[in-house]
């Protein structure tokens, strides 16, 4: 199979022009060959290059190629199992954007009542807004209009400097609205270089490391205590152990995986799971869905109950969500890629030649000695 034309945008989304589209190839070629190469290795050790990873766009893919789609819970881990009990989770996760952390977040609407009558979910990479705000700003406002409310402005958005503002009041907020990802950690970088990065296979101490914990504790890629990070990166390795290229499928971004309902009832005996209803990307990549109830039914979400439980929270549908990407492998059996014998870890940092000078005059004065020096500098590491 012969190298892919170009990248194209998460989900097949249309947003873009053809001038959009060869920028969006550009910046996701670019992280993934970012990727390929690793951090420098004067600065991180045991961490570069990533030879099994492979751009899409630059080197074929075999026809032995496989898919491989990897999934994890939407509700945030490091809010579960901090939490004493489901209700002091679901508050926590609900009250701010920023502990939604497993690339997906969600805002919560409700009616007078303080019933929940719509949440907004979405999983949609910042960069790809960004880009979106440079080539066709009027289609970000018009977006923000048809998915966030009517009100928006262009100001709103864009501010008195025309520069798109990704945490503006409408998509700041669990409330007022969620267009795409702003938790820091939530981008499609940290996907690529996450993906990367687990690809190198290690081999400490003769033990071949398989585990999801020992080897994001290793490889230093991600958060260990969230649902995603640890488990992206064990499914990477095990293909990477079988001597494989890897890559991530085309089009790159992070999507919705299901929307389980089992448990869930609602007052008139209708199907939970049709109020689930994909707004962006196409069947197979969807970026974008809200759980709402249409008016005519007469009950709200917050009149829906999951195992007895009525719908107070956002984080109660975000239990039951799993996020998902797709990785490519092929080549199966002919890396010849050799393990790292050692873990990621930051480089010594270099001695400055001023403070070389300091000891050569501390020595010169018969102050200073080699063995107390040597301890110093090593404690500073």
């Amino acid at each position: 199979m012969s190298p892919l034309d170009s990248y194209g945008p998460p989900g097949s989304l249309d947003d873009l022009d053809e001038t959009g589209l060869k920028a969006w190839n550009i910046f996701i070629s670019e992280n993934v060959d970012r990727s390929i190469q690793g951090p420098d290795p004067t600065q991180v050790l045991n961490d570069s290059p990533r030879s099994q990873f492979y751009n899409l766009t630059k080197t074929d893919t075999a026809a032995d190629v496989q898919e491989a789609i990897v999934t994890w819970t939407a509700f945030p881990r490091l809010i579960k199992v901090h939490s004493l009990s489901d209700t002091q989770r679901w508050k926590r996760a609900d009250a701010s954007r920023d502990v939604q952390d497993e690339y997906c977040e969600w805002s919560v609407t409700r009616n007078a009542a303080g019933k929940i009558t719509k949440v907004m979910f979405t999983c949609e990479g910042p960069e790809y807004w960004q880009l979106l705000a440079q080539s066709a700003p009027a289609k970000v406002l018009e977006l923000y209009q048809t998915h966030i409310s009517p009100n928006v402005k262009h100001g709103d958005l864009f501010g008195s400097t025309g520069t798109y503002n990704a945490r503006n009041q409408w998509n700041d907020s669990t409330t007022h609205g969620a267009m795409h990802l702003i938790q820091r950690n939530n981008t499609l970088g940290a996907e690529i270089e996450l993906a990367a990065a687990a690809t190198i296979v290690r081999v400490i101490n003769g033990h071949e490391l398989a585990a999801e914990q020992e080897l994001i504790q290793c490889s230093q890629y991600g958060e260990p205590e969230r649902n995603s990070d640890p488990h992206i990166g064990g499914a990477v390795n095990a293909i990477a152990r079988q001597k494989a290229d890897i890559s991530l499928a085309n089009p790159v971004g992070l999507y919705f995986d299901n929307l389980a309902t089992d448990g869930w009832a609602t007052p008139d005996g209708s199907d939970p799971k049709s109020y689930w209803i994909r707004q962006r990307g196409d069947e197979s990549h969807p970026v974008r869905f809200v759980y709402e109830v249409p008016q005519d039914k007469g009950f709200t979400v917050g009149d829906i109950t999951i195992n007895g439980r009525p719908i107070q929270y956002g984080a109660q549908i975000a239990d039951f969500i799993t996020i998902k990407l797709t990785a490519v492998a092929c080549r199966f059996g002919q890396s010849t890629t050799q393990p790292k014998t050692a873990c990621a870890q930051l480089a010594p940092a270099p001695v400055e030649p001023a403070a070389v000078a300091r000891n050569i005059s501390a020595i010169s004065g018969g102050g200073y000695h080699a063995a107390s020096a040597l301890t110093s500098h090593t404690r500073r590491r």
